[in-house]
């Protein structure tokens, strides 16, 4: 009996399931059911995916505290290139899954519970439904599916408890959309009703949107406002520290430094209530608007020192580091600022550009301190961490360009004044001189001897321990470390510091910090292969090896007793002034040589300083010492022109002066013409006015009047920012005139005389591509298309000259089966050519220059010479006619394609130099070769005197294997 009961009760059980199940029913059952099926089971998982998401935003997501926040946080932009230009999977993958997720779940409740029945949606859980599907297309950057999803829910759910927040997050997506100003006016009118009650936190969320949209429209004092009353409503306190951090920064943005402080006060005062990077940044914030001159810089460092102490911050602290940086910094205590911009890069930032804020302020110090390599090291550092295609960008790019001039020049006239004020020195300051570096070289070679001989301790401690215990060998390594402290410390004084590897780390560190792993590695290499030269394909080098021990002295042949006593003698002359006096140049006219090109580099510095650089202090200093240095006439008057154009902006009253003595010395010149406000005159023309009309004249093809008026204007302008325009056309010219050989040697005079500018760019390009096809080209080496009939005119004003054009051209009228022409075409200086075009065959050329020379109304008495249209070019391009007059029909030469340079499409196609990873100090030196492009840290400033072995003065030797320039420390 009791079977049967149950039997009937599942069975009504089961009835009343399926009924309950169906969508198409609109029933109490029906509509309960679903609606707890979609609450409980669907969009709650859905919400909970919402929910990690937006707390992965919180805690992942990377803000610009360079810029003002955004008032939401977003997924970034996705990208597929990620991991050294290669992609590292596909876009959905990078996505966050969380999001994707709450979609899959918001979907099922729509497709499976949704209960559509005569036009209305009687599953009240179903709004929700679309409002969570909404909200994750909006997290996952899909506006315009989010945007439908919302006016889905406003447009058939009017009377939903939720059609506010729809609409709020309708306009969310709108502005997403940059349509901030639909967004202002919905959200505007949206609040001002007094009809609408909205929720809270949904009251701070429509306000602090209507916030962002203003932020965008550039409407900070309605974003200010609308913050505020965001702030006051919200109940989340990570909002609540972002809100106050945006408004400070927007009263930083106004200038309004006393509401900026306040308010980045607040974050701090939150303390644990706010995200710790919130006060962090607010305290950087603070500190730039600390007044440097009156403030008190005693408790500022005490203040900042604590912060680097607590535990707390040490996740920041690069920031702490660099904003300790930036005040000593701009107190004017280099050697600190460098010291702290160095431990905000050792603390390896996340944040590209406070990496290129330490790089670029390093590089201004550098720059300051005129070590020129080492501020362009870090130059290139900077554009490392830089996006390419900003306005920083390209004025770091065009300052680090402009630097490679500084460089050289900077180079040639330190090192030949050194000469120059070594060689004027009696006999015995110069032995003074260089016995005071010798003494200081023998201290440093004796410190790194030491240093040598302990760290060979080290690695024979190593390989005596090397099947014992590994404990007691690092054991004995601290205790000879422990022995030579005190030659140590004596080296650190006078070495590089390149030479130097990190510090030691602890046990379970990367191999190369820990010096007991790295010294057995060293020590088992030299077992196996012996001293190896650093070169490519060492281990098939036949030397090395453990067949390559020192032999003994009674082992040795004559031959290598001689070379290694000769060895020794060289590395005890170092030890000698002879050494270096010997060294120096003897002969007035070396002398005379190194000064001329010291006083070209002084007045190159100058003019840089002054209109690239802005350094009119610097471009000064430079002019003044070029005109004391007996510098050549040419030189003097562009000088002083432009160190008057420098007092205008530094010193008036010297400007006065300046002008004075210019006017009187040089009253016919174009300078004291333009000083006397007299524009009237070729002198007075401006080199832009000259090179326009110029450059028309090469159009019209007036070569030859063009030489002179070239030659003059490259002298007139000397010193002007166009004068390699001037160049670039003579180079031209000469090509006009002189044939590719000359072409070539004009052109390469430009490329290596402004190989920084647009025309030595230029003409390098020239020289690897244009220049190698015309030398390639050869007579007959291409089928003939037309052909010309060509007569010798050296003098085209002669009467047989004038008698042979009338004489065409009656022959050319009265032919009116072909199209012939004529031209007086220019050849060298002293030759031009009377030419016929327009013939189709070679035949037909010869029978024209038979007719012309045997009728008796032409009886041309000049040679003909019959060539075709691809082989005249030839002849113009090479001025070769005699070669071409001895065979012209010989055939052409096979050779080999011409190999073109390949056009270098500038920084945007090259890897940026300086790039740093982390843990790798040093960059490698620009004059590898075929080495890697830079990697690191810049190196030690070539302007050390420690970074070289030759006394200032000296012309340096390269005699340091690739190794020691490039290696980076380990």
């Amino acid at each position: 009996m009791k079977t049967n009961i149950f039997r009937i009760l599942s069975i009504f059980g089961l009835i009343a399931l399926v009924v309950a199940c169906s969508t198409k029913r609109d029933t109490f059952l029906a509509r309960n059911s679903h609606a707890m099926s979609t609450k409980y089971n669907i969009l709650y998982n859905g919400d909970l995916a919402l929910e990690a998401g937006m707390k992965d935003l919180r805690t992942l997501y990377g803000d610009d505290f360079w810029e003002v926040l955004p008032v939401e946080r977003m997924q970034p932009d996705l990208e597929a290139p990620t991991l050294g230009g290669q992609p590292t999977g596909p876009k959905e993958q990078q996505k966050n899954p969380n999001f994707q997720r709450a979609e899959e779940k918001a979907t099922k409740a729509i497709q499976k519970h949704s209960m559509n029945i005569g036009g209305t949606e009687v599953n009240y859980q179903i709004d929700e439904a679309h409002i969570l599907l909404g909200k994750s297309r909006y997290y996952d950057k899909r506006y315009v599916p989010a945007l439908e999803a919302f006016n889905y829910v406003l447009y058939k759910y009017p009377k939903s408890s939720k059609i506010y927040e729809a609409k709020v997050w309708r306009e969310k997506t709108n502005m997403r959309l940059e349509n901030d100003g639909l967004a202002i006016t919905n959200l505007s009118k949206l609040l001002a009703d007094p009809k609408v009650k909205l929720d809270r936190q949904v009251y701070s969320e429509a306000n602090a949107t209507l916030a962002q949209a203003f932020i965008n429209t550039q409407q900070r004092d309605s974003a200010v406002n609308r913050l505020k009353i965001a702030l006051k409503n919200t109940r989340i306190d990570d909002e609540e520290a972002r809100y106050n951090f945006i408004i400070g920064q927007l009263f930083e943005q106004a200038k309004q430094n006393d509401s900026a402080w306040t308010y980045f006060q607040r974050v701090i005062d939150m303390k644990r209530s706010s995200p710790w990077v919130y006060r962090i940044q607010a305290i950087g914030h603070q500190s730039a608007q600390f007044d440097y001159k009156k403030g008190d810089t005693l408790q500022f460092v005490e203040n900042y020192k604590d912060l680097l102490k607590d535990r707390e911050n040490r996740p920041y602290l690069d920031w702490l580091n660099h904003q300790l940086a930036v005040f000593y910094d701009k107190s004017d205590k280099p050697k600190q600022a460098l010291k702290y911009y160095n431990k905000s890069l050792d603390a390896q930032p996340t944040d590209a550009y406070l990496n290129a804020s330490n790089y670029r302020n390093m590089a201004e110090i550098y720059f300051n301190q005129a070590k020129y390599v080492t501020a362009g090291f870090y130059y290139d550092s900077t554009l490392v961490h830089l996006k390419p295609r900003t306005r920083e960008f390209r004025l770091i790019e065009k300052k680090r360009t402009n630097l490679e001039d500084v460089i050289k020049y900077e180079g040639i006239a330190t090192t030949n004044d050194s000469i120059i004020s070594i060689y004027s020195m009696p006999k015995e300051q110069q032995i003074a001189y260089y016995q005071k570096y010798i003494d200081k070289l023998k201290k440093a070679d004796e410190a790194a001897r030491v240093m040598a001989e302990k760290e060979k301790e080290k690695a024979e401690v190593l390989a005596q321990s090397r099947a014992g215990d590994v404990a007691s060998a690092d054991q004995s390594i601290r205790n000879v470390s422990k022995s030579s402290a005190a030659p140590v410390k004596e080296a650190d004084a006078n070495a590089s510091p390149s030479t130097f590897g990190p510090k030691s780390g602890k046990p379970g560190d990367f191999y190369f910090y820990n010096p007991t792993t790295v010294a057995f590695g060293k020590s088992e290499f030299r077992k196996n292969w012996g001293n190896r030269a650093y070169q490519d394909n060492w281990r098939f080098n036949k030397s090395g090896g453990q067949a390559e021990e020192e032999k003994p002295e009674e082992e040795l042949t004559p031959e290598e007793i001689k070379a290694k006593k000769l060895a020794e003698e060289q590395a005890e002359a170092r030890y000698t002034t002879d050494f270096y006096i010997s060294q120096l140049p003897t002969s007035k006219v070396v002398i005379d040589s190194l000064s001329k090109e010291r006083n070209f580099a002084y007045y190159q510095l100058g003019v840089i300083y002054k209109e690239k650089f802005k350094e009119y202090e610097r471009s000064a200093d430079k002019l003044e010492k070029l005109l004391v240095s007996n510098p050549e006439e040419r030189l003097i008057l562009p000088a002083m022109y432009n160190l008057y154009k420098v007092y205008e902006i530094i010193d008036k009253p010297k400007a006065e002066a300046m002008k004075a003595d210019i006017i009187s010395q040089y009253p016919d010149s174009r300078y004291a013409q333009i000083l006397k406000n007299s524009q009237t005159g070729e002198a007075a023309q401006a080199p832009e006015v000259a090179f326009n009309q110029l450059y028309k004249e090469y159009k019209e093809g007036d070569y030859r009047n063009l030489v002179p008026k070239l030659e003059d204007a490259v002298d007139k302008y000397t010193g002007e920012s166009s004068l390699p325009k001037f160049e670039m056309l003579k180079a031209m010219n000469i090509g006009k005139l002189q044939g590719v050989e000359e072409y070539k040697k004009a052109l390469n005079y430009v490329a290596l005389t402004y190989p920084n500018q647009a025309e030595g760019k230029e003409a390098e390009v020239m020289l690897g591509r244009d220049i190698v096809m015309m030398e390639a080209r050869q007579f007959n080496d291409v089928p003939p298309k037309s052909w010309k009939i060509i007569y010798r005119a050296p003098d085209p004003n002669a009467k047989n000259i004038k008698t042979l054009q009338e004489k065409l051209k009656k022959f050319i009228s009265e032919r009116t089966a072909d199209q012939l022409t004529q031209s007086l075409d220019i050849f060298t200086m002293d030759m031009n050519f009377v030419v016929v075009h327009g013939i189709k065959t070679e035949q037909g050329a010869e029978g024209i220059a038979s007719v012309l020379k045997e009728f008796k109304e032409y009886k041309l008495p000049d040679v003909a010479i019959v060539i075709s249209n691809e082989n005249y070019a030839v002849l113009q391009m090479k001025k070769n006619l005699e070669e071409y007059l001895a065979d012209p029909h010989k055939p052409a030469e096979k050779r080999a394609a011409p190999v073109v340079k390949p056009v270098q499409d500038g920084p945007k196609t090259q890897t940026p130099r300086g790039a740093r990873v982390p843990k790798a100090r040093p960059a490698q030196s620009q004059t590898q070769g075929t080495q890697p492009p830079s990697i690191g840290r810049p190196p030690q400033d070539s302007d050390d005197p420690r970074a070289g072995n030759m006394p200032p003065g000296m012309p340096q030797q390269n005699t340091t294997s690739p190794k020691s320039q490039s290696t980076p420390r380990k």
